[in-house]
């Protein structure tokens, strides 16, 4: 009896070993094997991800997302998500990876895993400029749009609970067009995307100050930490070698100063 059970708990033992190693390895082998890595991207909205004249994805996250395929050797596969689809298509398993402008929130970080941050934004609110909107007080009765199932649009509910809101999936083209046409009075969104939106037209300008301090990761599916480790040490590899700075610099131009971001390795 005594051998027998040695001998089980061996047999447990190794086939726990096993187990533990295939799923520190197993995304990456996964992804390996299959040839292309599924990147969810965020074509939303200039400069982090858009669409340029012939339809191709570009902007500072489709740059991180190419940076990251190379590193594990294998061709992107890009697909376009926004709002909630970042989350529910990785927990699907849709996507393998989502760089999409995900800010890493306690909340979302119950359903998926994330980076450190490779980029840190700030929520900001932008208006038209005849709108006489000063501050979130003046927002009362305006239109103001916002991300459907967005950190912004949790925000302007608790802040501005007299804003109407209008929602968008996508805030380019969708979300920039109503401010275009002067359809909306005011958005709200990621400071990366406004400051850069203001310098483009005239009617529009961002108010002072950022209503947080988000950090966006690189999130993926809940269950092989192995991945996230691995994760880990590509944005500090990022960060450290000058390319972070120099993707930064490329989007919003040589004077831009790129937030501070601390490397884990």
């Amino acid at each position: 009896m005594k051998n027998l059970i040695t001998k089980l708990a061996g047999m447990a033992l190794a086939v726990g070993l096993a187990a533990t190693g295939a799923a520190q390895a197993g995304k990456i082998d996964e992804i390996r094997e299959r040839g292309t890595v599924r990147i969810g991207v965020s074509l939303g909205g200039e400069p982090i991800g858009f669409r340029d004249a012939q339809n191709n994805p570009v902007g500072y996250d489709v740059d991180v997302a190419t940076q990251l395929a190379e590193k594990l050797g294998v061709p992107v596969e890009f697909v376009d998500v926004s709002g909630d689809a970042r989350i529910s298509m990785l927990v699907s398993g849709q996507i393998d990876i989502a760089v999409a402008n995900t800010s890493a929130t306690l909340e979302r970080a119950k359903s998926v895993d994330f980076s450190i941050p490779y980029n840190r934004a700030g929520l900001r609110i932008i208006v038209q400029k005849d709108a006489g909107i000063t501050s979130l007080e003046g927002l009362a009765g305006k239109k103001i749009v916002v991300g459907r199932g967005s950190t912004g649009e949790t925000f302007i509910k608790k802040a501005a609970p007299e804003a109407e809101l209008v929602y968008t999936d996508n805030f380019s083209p969708e979300g920039v067009l109503l401010l275009q046409q002067k359809r909306v009075d005011a958005a709200i969104e990621d400071s990366s995307l406004l400051d850069y939106l203001a310098t483009k037209n005239e009617n529009l300008v961002t108010l002072p100050g950022l209503h947080s301090n988000d950090p966006i990761g690189i999130a993926v599916a809940k269950g092989d930490e192995g991945f996230v480790r691995w994760i880990d040490m590509f944005v500090s590899d990022y960060i450290q070698s000058g390319a972070y700075e120099t993707n930064y610099k490329k989007w919003w131009g040589e004077t831009a100063n790129p937030p501070a971001l601390t490397p884990l390795w």
